[in-house]
Protein backbone atom coordinates (compact mmCIF):
# COMPACT_ATOMS: atom_id res chain seq x y z
CA UNK A 1 0.00 0.00 0.00
CA UNK A 2 0.92 3.29 -0.74
CA UNK A 3 0.48 5.98 1.93
CA UNK A 4 -0.18 9.97 1.54
CA UNK A 5 0.53 11.63 4.76
CA UNK A 6 -0.38 15.56 4.61
CA UNK A 7 1.79 17.86 6.39
CA UNK A 8 5.44 19.06 7.31
CA UNK A 9 5.64 19.32 11.11
CA UNK A 10 6.96 17.26 14.07
CA UNK A 11 3.46 15.49 13.94
CA UNK A 12 3.81 14.31 10.72
CA UNK A 13 7.23 13.24 11.30
CA UNK A 14 5.81 11.39 13.97
CA UNK A 15 3.00 9.66 11.70
CA UNK A 16 4.97 9.07 8.72
CA UNK A 17 8.07 7.49 10.72
CA UNK A 18 5.32 5.27 12.56
CA UNK A 19 3.69 4.36 8.96
CA UNK A 20 6.85 3.45 7.24
CA UNK A 21 7.26 0.55 9.84
CA UNK A 22 4.10 -1.44 8.82
CA UNK A 23 4.48 -4.44 7.07
CA UNK A 24 1.19 -3.66 4.89
CA UNK A 25 2.89 -0.33 3.77
CA UNK A 26 5.22 -0.09 0.08
CA UNK A 27 5.79 3.43 0.09
CA UNK A 28 4.94 6.59 2.36
CA UNK A 29 4.33 10.08 0.64
CA UNK A 30 4.55 13.18 2.74
CA UNK A 31 3.22 16.66 1.34
CA UNK A 32 5.15 18.85 1.90
CA UNK A 33 7.60 17.12 4.25
CA UNK A 34 10.80 18.56 5.76
CA UNK A 35 14.42 17.72 5.86
CA UNK A 36 13.28 14.76 8.35
CA UNK A 37 10.64 13.08 6.54
CA UNK A 38 12.83 12.91 3.18
CA UNK A 39 15.26 9.72 4.98
CA UNK A 40 11.90 7.75 4.85
CA UNK A 41 9.69 9.17 2.22
CA UNK A 42 9.04 10.81 -0.68
CA UNK A 43 8.70 14.56 -0.51
CA UNK A 44 6.05 15.75 -2.36
CA UNK A 45 5.86 20.21 -2.99
CA UNK A 46 2.06 20.47 -2.39
CA UNK A 47 1.16 22.38 0.61
CA UNK A 48 -1.62 21.17 2.83
CA UNK A 49 -4.03 23.62 1.92
CA UNK A 50 -3.57 23.18 -1.89
CA UNK A 51 -6.76 20.12 -1.53
CA UNK A 52 -7.08 20.08 -5.01
CA UNK A 53 -3.50 19.46 -6.09
CA UNK A 54 -3.51 17.05 -3.51
CA UNK A 55 -5.66 15.06 -4.71
CA UNK A 56 -4.78 14.94 -8.37
CA UNK A 57 -1.54 13.78 -6.64
CA UNK A 58 -3.05 10.89 -4.67
CA UNK A 59 -5.12 9.45 -7.93
CA UNK A 60 -2.11 9.47 -10.14
CA UNK A 61 -0.17 7.78 -7.74
CA UNK A 62 -2.12 5.22 -6.53
CA UNK A 63 -2.18 6.19 -2.97
CA UNK A 64 -4.51 3.50 -0.87
CA UNK A 65 -4.53 5.74 2.57
CA UNK A 66 -4.21 9.08 2.74
CA UNK A 67 -3.44 10.52 7.00
CA UNK A 68 -4.22 13.90 7.30
CA UNK A 69 -2.18 15.67 9.97
CA UNK A 70 -2.65 19.58 10.66
CA UNK A 71 -6.49 21.02 11.23
CA UNK A 72 -6.86 23.66 8.03
CA UNK A 73 -7.39 21.02 5.54
CA UNK A 74 -9.61 18.57 7.29
CA UNK A 75 -11.84 22.50 7.93
CA UNK A 76 -11.14 22.50 4.05
CA UNK A 77 -12.67 19.52 3.39
CA UNK A 78 -9.94 17.23 2.24
CA UNK A 79 -11.83 14.41 3.34
CA UNK A 80 -14.88 14.84 1.62
CA UNK A 81 -13.09 15.58 -1.18
CA UNK A 82 -10.80 12.47 -0.74
CA UNK A 83 -13.70 10.32 -0.43
CA UNK A 84 -15.84 11.62 -3.15
CA UNK A 85 -13.28 10.29 -5.23
CA UNK A 86 -12.96 7.08 -3.79
CA UNK A 87 -9.60 7.40 -1.76
CA UNK A 88 -9.51 6.13 1.71
CA UNK A 89 -8.47 9.07 4.33
CA UNK A 90 -8.24 9.00 7.66
CA UNK A 91 -9.27 12.26 9.11
CA UNK A 92 -12.48 14.02 9.95
CA UNK A 93 -15.25 15.35 7.70
CA UNK A 94 -15.38 19.09 6.79
CA UNK A 95 -18.66 19.08 8.90
CA UNK A 96 -17.20 17.01 11.39
CA UNK A 97 -14.09 19.11 11.62
CA UNK A 98 -15.99 21.87 12.77
CA UNK A 99 -15.45 20.97 16.15
CA UNK A 100 -11.50 22.49 15.95
CA UNK A 101 -12.58 25.08 13.44
CA UNK A 102 -14.96 26.91 15.51
CA UNK A 103 -14.93 27.30 18.86
CA UNK A 104 -18.77 28.54 19.28
CA UNK A 105 -19.66 25.37 17.12
CA UNK A 106 -17.30 23.20 19.81
CA UNK A 107 -18.98 24.95 22.90
CA UNK A 108 -22.48 25.04 21.22
CA UNK A 109 -22.58 21.16 20.98
CA UNK A 110 -20.74 20.91 24.61
CA UNK A 111 -23.52 22.64 26.02
CA UNK A 112 -26.13 20.36 24.26
CA UNK A 113 -25.02 17.16 25.10
CA UNK A 114 -24.06 18.53 28.76
CA UNK A 115 -20.52 17.78 28.22
CA UNK A 116 -18.25 19.62 30.71
CA UNK A 117 -16.68 22.51 29.71
CA UNK A 118 -16.01 26.28 31.59
CA UNK A 119 -18.79 28.96 31.20
CA UNK A 120 -18.47 31.29 28.44
CA UNK A 121 -19.78 34.47 26.30
CA UNK A 122 -19.11 34.57 22.95
CA UNK A 123 -18.62 37.82 20.77
CA UNK A 124 -18.48 39.40 17.01
CA UNK A 125 -18.17 43.30 18.44
CA UNK A 126 -14.94 44.19 19.89
CA UNK A 127 -17.41 46.58 22.14
CA UNK A 128 -19.45 45.11 24.10
CA UNK A 129 -16.63 42.12 24.64
CA UNK A 130 -14.96 45.12 26.31
CA UNK A 131 -17.88 46.03 28.32
CA UNK A 132 -18.20 42.58 29.35
CA UNK A 133 -14.42 42.03 30.47
CA UNK A 134 -14.22 45.37 32.17
CA UNK A 135 -16.57 43.33 34.87
CA UNK A 136 -14.36 39.99 35.28
CA UNK A 137 -11.41 39.94 37.45
CA UNK A 138 -9.72 36.48 35.71
CA UNK A 139 -10.73 35.12 32.15
CA UNK A 140 -9.38 33.29 28.99
CA UNK A 141 -9.99 35.41 25.61
CA UNK A 142 -9.92 32.82 22.49
CA UNK A 143 -9.96 33.39 18.82
CA UNK A 144 -13.04 31.72 17.81
CA UNK A 145 -11.16 30.07 14.35
CA UNK A 146 -8.40 28.63 13.85
CA UNK A 147 -5.01 30.47 15.17
CA UNK A 148 -2.20 27.36 14.80
CA UNK A 149 -2.79 27.43 18.60
CA UNK A 150 -1.90 30.63 19.71
CA UNK A 151 -5.03 32.87 19.46
CA UNK A 152 -5.52 31.69 23.31
CA UNK A 153 -4.61 34.71 26.00
CA UNK A 154 -4.98 34.03 29.75
CA UNK A 155 -6.03 37.17 31.86
CA UNK A 156 -5.83 37.45 35.09
CA UNK A 157 -7.14 41.58 34.81
CA UNK A 158 -9.66 43.67 32.98
CA UNK A 159 -6.60 45.43 31.28
CA UNK A 160 -4.86 41.81 30.20
CA UNK A 161 -8.09 41.26 28.66
CA UNK A 162 -8.87 44.52 26.74
CA UNK A 163 -5.23 44.46 25.44
CA UNK A 164 -6.12 40.62 24.16
CA UNK A 165 -9.15 41.44 22.62
CA UNK A 166 -7.88 44.62 20.84
CA UNK A 167 -4.85 41.85 19.42
CA UNK A 168 -7.89 39.48 18.48
CA UNK A 169 -10.63 41.96 17.01
CA UNK A 170 -8.51 45.26 16.34
CA UNK A 171 -5.27 44.50 15.15
CA UNK A 172 -6.03 41.04 13.61
CA UNK A 173 -3.39 39.00 14.67
CA UNK A 174 -5.13 36.31 13.76
CA UNK A 175 -6.78 37.48 10.71
CA UNK A 176 -10.26 36.16 9.86
CA UNK A 177 -9.77 33.65 12.72
CA UNK A 178 -10.59 36.57 15.13
CA UNK A 179 -13.82 37.84 13.78
CA UNK A 180 -15.48 36.24 16.77
CA UNK A 181 -14.18 35.66 20.17
CA UNK A 182 -14.91 33.29 23.71
CA UNK A 183 -14.65 35.01 26.70
CA UNK A 184 -14.45 32.26 29.35
CA UNK A 185 -14.16 32.13 32.59
CA UNK A 186 -10.41 30.96 33.79
CA UNK A 187 -11.05 27.72 35.55
CA UNK A 188 -8.40 26.00 38.19
CA UNK A 189 -6.62 22.78 37.45
CA UNK A 190 -3.83 20.57 36.13
CA UNK A 191 -4.29 20.15 32.07
CA UNK A 192 -3.55 17.02 30.15
CA UNK A 193 -4.30 15.78 26.51
CA UNK A 194 -6.77 12.64 26.11
CA UNK A 195 -6.52 11.81 22.41
CA UNK A 196 -8.75 8.61 21.43
CA UNK A 197 -9.38 6.80 17.32
CA UNK A 198 -13.00 6.71 16.56
CA UNK A 199 -14.59 5.42 14.02
CA UNK A 200 -17.80 7.74 14.54
CA UNK A 201 -19.12 4.65 17.26
CA UNK A 202 -16.16 2.86 18.45
CA UNK A 203 -13.71 4.65 20.98
CA UNK A 204 -9.69 3.58 21.02
CA UNK A 205 -8.34 5.52 23.25
CA UNK A 206 -4.41 6.02 23.19
CA UNK A 207 -1.83 6.46 26.30
CA UNK A 208 -2.22 9.83 27.98
CA UNK A 209 0.28 12.72 27.15
CA UNK A 210 0.97 16.02 28.99
CA UNK A 211 1.88 19.17 26.92
CA UNK A 212 3.60 22.23 27.68
CA UNK A 213 1.95 25.49 26.26
CA UNK A 214 4.12 28.40 27.57
CA UNK A 215 7.27 29.55 25.73
CA UNK A 216 9.56 29.57 28.92
CA UNK A 217 10.47 27.79 31.57
CA UNK A 218 8.12 27.56 34.79
CA UNK A 219 5.39 27.93 32.35
CA UNK A 220 5.86 31.33 31.90
CA UNK A 221 5.59 33.55 28.61
CA UNK A 222 3.47 33.80 25.63
CA UNK A 223 1.32 30.30 24.50
CA UNK A 224 2.52 28.13 21.77
CA UNK A 225 1.84 25.35 19.65
CA UNK A 226 3.86 23.37 22.27
CA UNK A 227 7.02 23.09 23.67
CA UNK A 228 6.94 19.56 24.84
CA UNK A 229 5.55 16.54 25.99
CA UNK A 230 5.47 13.56 28.37
CA UNK A 231 3.53 10.38 28.53
CA UNK A 232 2.33 8.55 30.17
CA UNK A 233 0.60 11.45 32.57
CA UNK A 234 0.72 10.19 36.29
CA UNK A 235 -2.54 13.17 36.73
CA UNK A 236 -5.12 10.80 34.42
CA UNK A 237 -5.32 7.77 36.85
CA UNK A 238 -7.31 5.13 35.63
CA UNK A 239 -10.33 6.44 37.33
CA UNK A 240 -9.86 9.50 35.86
CA UNK A 241 -9.40 7.86 32.43
CA UNK A 242 -13.07 6.20 32.69
CA UNK A 243 -14.54 9.66 33.08
CA UNK A 244 -13.18 11.56 30.91
CA UNK A 245 -14.55 8.13 28.17
CA UNK A 246 -17.55 8.44 29.83
CA UNK A 247 -18.48 11.85 30.05
CA UNK A 248 -16.87 13.29 27.43
CA UNK A 249 -15.68 11.10 24.85
CA UNK A 250 -18.86 9.08 23.81
CA UNK A 251 -20.89 12.02 24.55
CA UNK A 252 -19.18 14.06 21.95
CA UNK A 253 -19.20 11.38 19.12
CA UNK A 254 -22.79 10.82 19.68
CA UNK A 255 -23.65 14.21 19.71
CA UNK A 256 -21.89 14.36 16.65
CA UNK A 257 -23.53 11.64 15.29
CA UNK A 258 -26.89 13.44 16.30
CA UNK A 259 -26.08 16.76 14.86
CA UNK A 260 -25.36 15.44 11.40
CA UNK A 261 -21.88 14.81 11.20
CA UNK A 262 -19.89 12.01 12.53
CA UNK A 263 -17.12 12.03 13.39
CA UNK A 264 -14.04 10.18 12.16
CA UNK A 265 -10.58 9.96 12.77
CA UNK A 266 -8.32 11.20 16.18
CA UNK A 267 -10.68 13.44 18.62
CA UNK A 268 -8.14 15.38 20.86
CA UNK A 269 -9.77 17.00 24.27
CA UNK A 270 -7.83 19.22 25.98
CA UNK A 271 -8.89 19.09 29.21
CA UNK A 272 -8.28 20.68 32.87
CA UNK A 273 -8.82 18.33 35.74
CA UNK A 274 -10.26 20.49 38.62
CA UNK A 275 -12.07 19.48 41.85
CA UNK A 276 -14.91 19.01 39.81
CA UNK A 277 -13.59 16.62 37.64
CA UNK A 278 -12.37 16.89 34.07
CA UNK A 279 -13.80 20.41 31.57
CA UNK A 280 -12.93 20.50 28.48
CA UNK A 281 -10.98 23.50 27.34
CA UNK A 282 -10.58 22.82 23.92
CA UNK A 283 -11.28 19.56 21.04
CA UNK A 284 -8.94 19.30 18.02
CA UNK A 285 -9.64 17.21 15.41
CA UNK A 286 -6.22 16.06 14.55
CA UNK A 287 -2.99 14.72 16.87
CA UNK A 288 -1.42 16.98 18.94
CA UNK A 289 1.68 18.54 18.26
CA UNK A 290 3.90 17.31 20.32
CA UNK A 291 1.68 14.72 21.65
CA UNK A 292 2.00 12.51 18.73
CA UNK A 293 5.98 12.11 19.00
CA UNK A 294 6.01 11.03 22.16
CA UNK A 295 2.75 8.48 21.60
CA UNK A 296 4.29 7.18 18.17
CA UNK A 297 7.11 6.28 20.13
CA UNK A 298 5.19 4.58 22.86
CA UNK A 299 2.89 3.17 19.98
CA UNK A 300 3.97 -0.83 19.50
CA UNK A 301 0.99 -1.94 17.57
CA UNK A 302 1.10 -1.17 14.11
CA UNK A 303 -0.78 1.79 13.00
CA UNK A 304 -1.88 1.27 9.77
CA UNK A 305 -4.77 -1.18 10.84
CA UNK A 306 -6.33 1.13 13.04
CA UNK A 307 -6.12 4.39 10.66
CA UNK A 308 -7.89 2.18 8.45
CA UNK A 309 -10.58 0.68 10.73
CA UNK A 310 -11.22 4.36 12.07
CA UNK A 311 -11.95 5.32 7.92
CA UNK A 312 -13.89 2.17 7.34
CA UNK A 313 -15.87 2.21 10.34
CA UNK A 314 -14.68 -0.87 11.55
CA UNK A 315 -12.67 -0.09 14.49
CA UNK A 316 -14.65 -2.33 17.42
CA UNK A 317 -12.51 -4.82 18.49
CA UNK A 318 -9.21 -4.10 17.57
CA UNK A 319 -6.84 -2.74 20.55
CA UNK A 320 -3.79 -0.94 20.84
CA UNK A 321 -0.28 -2.37 22.35
CA UNK A 322 1.75 0.03 24.50
CA UNK A 323 5.42 0.13 25.92
CA UNK A 324 5.44 0.29 29.17
CA UNK A 325 8.48 2.47 29.11
CA UNK A 326 7.99 6.48 29.30
CA UNK A 327 8.75 8.94 26.48
CA UNK A 328 9.33 12.83 26.91
CA UNK A 329 9.56 15.30 23.83
CA UNK A 330 11.74 18.13 24.34
CA UNK A 331 10.61 20.91 21.46
CA UNK A 332 13.42 23.16 20.43
CA UNK A 333 12.83 26.15 18.33
CA UNK A 334 14.19 29.29 16.92
CA UNK A 335 14.87 32.54 18.77
CA UNK A 336 11.99 34.93 18.68
CA UNK A 337 9.01 31.99 18.63
CA UNK A 338 6.30 31.90 19.04
CA UNK A 339 6.82 36.04 17.29
CA UNK A 340 9.02 36.49 14.96
CA UNK A 341 12.17 34.36 14.20
CA UNK A 342 15.11 33.75 11.46
CA UNK A 343 14.94 31.16 9.07
CA UNK A 344 18.10 29.26 7.38
CA UNK A 345 20.66 28.66 10.35
CA UNK A 346 22.43 25.59 9.66
CA UNK A 347 21.89 22.91 12.21
CA UNK A 348 24.88 20.57 13.36
CA UNK A 349 24.75 17.63 15.84
CA UNK A 350 21.58 15.92 14.34
CA UNK A 351 23.63 12.56 13.61
CA UNK A 352 24.96 12.28 17.46
CA UNK A 353 21.38 12.64 18.45
CA UNK A 354 20.05 10.06 16.13
CA UNK A 355 22.48 7.93 16.96
CA UNK A 356 22.04 7.49 20.89
CA UNK A 357 19.63 4.31 21.77
CA UNK A 358 16.06 5.33 22.38
CA UNK A 359 16.14 8.95 20.72
CA UNK A 360 14.05 9.96 17.77
CA UNK A 361 14.67 13.14 16.31
CA UNK A 362 11.76 14.40 14.69
CA UNK A 363 11.80 17.70 12.09
CA UNK A 364 9.16 20.29 12.13
CA UNK A 365 10.46 23.47 10.84
CA UNK A 366 13.49 22.15 8.77
CA UNK A 367 15.00 21.71 5.00
CA UNK A 368 17.69 20.55 2.99
CA UNK A 369 19.88 22.65 0.89
CA UNK A 370 23.47 22.10 -0.10
CA UNK A 371 24.16 19.11 2.09
CA UNK A 372 23.05 21.20 5.13
CA UNK A 373 19.86 20.70 7.22
CA UNK A 374 18.44 24.28 8.38
CA UNK A 375 15.93 25.54 10.65
CA UNK A 376 12.82 26.32 8.48
CA UNK A 377 10.04 27.07 11.10
CA UNK A 378 9.32 28.46 14.76
CA UNK A 379 9.63 24.87 16.27
CA UNK A 380 12.18 23.05 14.56
CA UNK A 381 12.73 19.59 16.11
CA UNK A 382 11.07 17.60 18.60
CA UNK A 383 14.13 15.51 20.49
CA UNK A 384 12.11 12.37 21.76
CA UNK A 385 13.03 9.58 24.13
CA UNK A 386 12.18 6.40 25.73
CA UNK A 387 13.24 5.67 29.53
CA UNK A 388 12.28 3.26 31.52
CA UNK A 389 10.51 6.05 33.66
CA UNK A 390 9.47 9.60 32.72
CA UNK A 391 12.91 11.21 34.93
CA UNK A 392 14.96 8.76 32.99
CA UNK A 393 13.24 9.58 29.28
CA UNK A 394 13.62 13.38 30.74
CA UNK A 395 17.83 12.82 30.83
CA UNK A 396 18.11 10.76 27.82
CA UNK A 397 16.05 13.60 26.05
CA UNK A 398 18.19 16.58 27.27
CA UNK A 399 21.12 14.09 26.67
CA UNK A 400 20.40 14.22 22.76
CA UNK A 401 19.23 17.92 23.05
CA UNK A 402 22.77 19.01 23.88
CA UNK A 403 24.64 17.43 21.00
CA UNK A 404 22.50 19.65 18.76
CA UNK A 405 23.22 23.71 18.05
CA UNK A 406 22.33 26.06 15.48
CA UNK A 407 22.53 29.87 16.10
CA UNK A 408 19.49 31.81 17.82
CA UNK A 409 18.13 27.97 19.56
CA UNK A 410 15.66 28.23 22.11
CA UNK A 411 14.18 25.51 24.03
CA UNK A 412 12.76 25.06 27.53
CA UNK A 413 14.88 23.05 30.46
CA UNK A 414 11.73 21.97 32.55
CA UNK A 415 9.77 19.52 30.33
CA UNK A 416 8.45 16.71 32.66
CA UNK A 417 9.40 18.50 35.74
CA UNK A 418 6.20 18.63 37.23
CA UNK A 419 6.09 15.07 37.31
CA UNK A 420 7.05 14.20 41.34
Amino acid sequence: MRVLVVGGGGREHALAWKIAQSPKVEKVYCAPGNAGTSNLAVNVGIAPDQVDRLLEYALEHSIGLTVVGPELPLVLGIEDQFTAKGLKVFGASKAAAQIEGSKTFSKTLMDRYGIPTPKYQVFDDPKPAREFARSRNRMVIKADGLAAGKGVFVCYSPEEALCAIDTIMEEKAFGDAGKRILVEELVEGREVSFLAFTDGKTLLPLESAQDHKRAYDGDQGPNTGGMGTYSPAPLLTPDMKDRVISEIMYPTIRGMEKEGCPYKGVLYAGLMITHDGPKVLEFNARFGDPEAQPLMMRLKSDIVPVLEACADGTLNGLKLEWSEQAAVCVVMAAEGYPGNYPKGKIIAGLDKADKQEGVAVFHAGTKSADGHTLTNGGRVLGVTALGDDIPAAIEKAYRAVATIQWDGIHYRKDIGSRVG
